[in-house]
């Protein structure tokens, strides 16, 4: 069967209740609006349940091991599964639709953080790390939650769209860490190492994501833009004539959104994973470091609304060559800050937060463009895949670069590579200038 009989098919078998969407420019409106505020509501809870493994993932590592030298392996094991868990929840969506997808993510995500709890009772680095692992499910689906708001938004609110929803994790993923000493004395009432408590409230938060998205994401939002896109293309062929194929996937724009992700998720995590280690050494305690913390992942994401609007209005090659500029004066900042001044770690920590904001919304908004919603969840996914493990290569060898060399180096580094996107950049301009503004 033709892909003109297969799409008018698919048309004309459409339930009432989708076809009313399709008839309905006032209803997909709604929609979108309903489907960011589900996705702005899930993204809070998330936010809380991704900031306990960066706050003292690598402290807890650290004390069970008894050695720094393998503080950035919970990093790197949680952003391991998180690479899994995004082909997969990227796939689940793309078949069953967002909420299936995401309220998955979400769940697992959570058990995997009862999981370290359990682990840190028990004292056992086997159990902790195989928890790690599943609790990352619950990192990549925070982050694939932001594609959900621009299944239903036109090419000029895709950035903006996924500004806003990562704009709300800022409350959860701030509170998170400026938790670690509350949460901290609460396990010690009920008998968990101070470390693990931060885990609790990861897996409360984690698994509240998932019941608001499985309770509330409906209709579907990718399940609706699929049937529109079908309809659109079926009225396109009937005024021209012509076979309506599928619009075919731009590899080179995919390529380049991928590779401003990856590049600023590698800094980030290398940097951002040693900070609390780097900091313990110099006699901050708990509180600094998650002060610290907190600010750099309210950097992350704060001013994503801001971004948003520049991304859509000023370019996406524009913001991703900001990208890289900031994070190289992240890096240097990092490195010459002296250990003892909570101010400076401060500022080159936000900058860092602040380079990754500005790469992730550019990259995420080149992908959506580069897509169509017959091939855009899995696509993403598979994206995200590469952003995850490049977050698991950045947070192990982080630790092994500091304990052969020293912080300053991993931070220059850092920067050093975040300069490659300029060319990346440059590079996807002179290929395929017509697609981003």
């Amino acid at each position: 069967m033709s892909n003109k009989s297969n799409e008018s098919a698919v048309v004309n078998s459409q339930p009432a209740w989708l076809q009313e969407y399709i008839e309905s420019p006032e209803k997909q409106k709604q929609l979108y609006q309903r489907s960011l505020l589900i996705v702005v509501i899930s993204q809070i809870f998330g936010g809380a349940g991704l900031a306990a493994g960066i706050t003292v993932g690598a402290l807890l590592a650290q004390d069970m091991l008894g050695t720094s030298s393998f503080a950035g392996v919970p990093t790197a094991l949680f952003t391991l599964g998180s690479a899994g868990a995004a082909y997969i929840v990227g796939h689940l969506s793309q078949r069953f639709g967002r909420r299936s997808g995401l309220a998955t993510g979400f769940l697992v995500g959570g058990i995997g953080a009862v999981g370290v709890v359990l682990a840190a009772v028990l004292n056992n680095v086997f159990l902790l790390f195989a928890s790690l692992v599943f609790y990352g499910a619950g990192t990549a689906t925070n982050l694939l939650a932001r594609y959900a708001g621009t299944d239903l938004a036109n090419s000029k609110q895709r950035a903006t769209a996924v500004s806003f929803a990562m704009v709300f994790t800022t409350f959860g993923a701030v509170a998170g860490p400026n938790m670690v000493e509350l949460m901290g004395r609460f396990a010690t009432t009920i008998g968990v190492p101070e470390l693990a408590g931060t885990f609790i409230l990861a897996a409360a938060a984690y698994i509240l994501a998932g019941v608001v998205i499985l309770v509330f994401l409906r209709p579907d939002p990718l399940i609706v833009a699929n049937a529109l896109s079908a309809a659109h293309k079926k009225e396109e062929s009937t005024i021209s004539g012509k076979t309506s194929d599928s619009v075919p996937l731009n590899k080179k724009g995919v390529t380049a959104g991928a590779t401003v992700m990856v590049l600023s998720q590698f800094v980030m995590i290398a940097v951002m994973t040693m900070t609390p280690v780097h900091m313990g050494h110099f006699g901050h305690d708990l509180g600094e470091v998650g002060l610290v913390i907190g600010i750099h992942i309210g950097a992350m994401f704060l001013p994503s609304l801001v971004t948003g609007i520049l991304v859509d209005k000023v370019g996406r090659t524009t913001m991703a060559i900001s990208s890289g500029i900031t994070l190289l004066i992240a890096g240097i900042l990092a490195a010459f800050a002296p250990g003892d001044s909570l101010l400076v770690l401060i500022i080159a920590l936000a900058l860092l937060g602040l380079g990754w904001n500005f790469g992730l919304i550019s990259g995420t908004a080149m992908i959506v463009d580069s897509t169509e919603p017959s091939t855009r969840a899995k696509t993403q996914g598979s994206v995200d895949v590469l952003i995850a493990l490049s977050g698991a290569s950045g947070g192990a060898l982080s630790g092994m670069v500091v304990a052969h060399s020293s912080f300053a180096t991993l931070s220059i580094a850092g920067g050093i590579l975040s300069i490659l996107l300029i060319p990346v950049v440059i590079w996807s301009l002179r290929i395929s200038r017509s697609d981003y503004p």
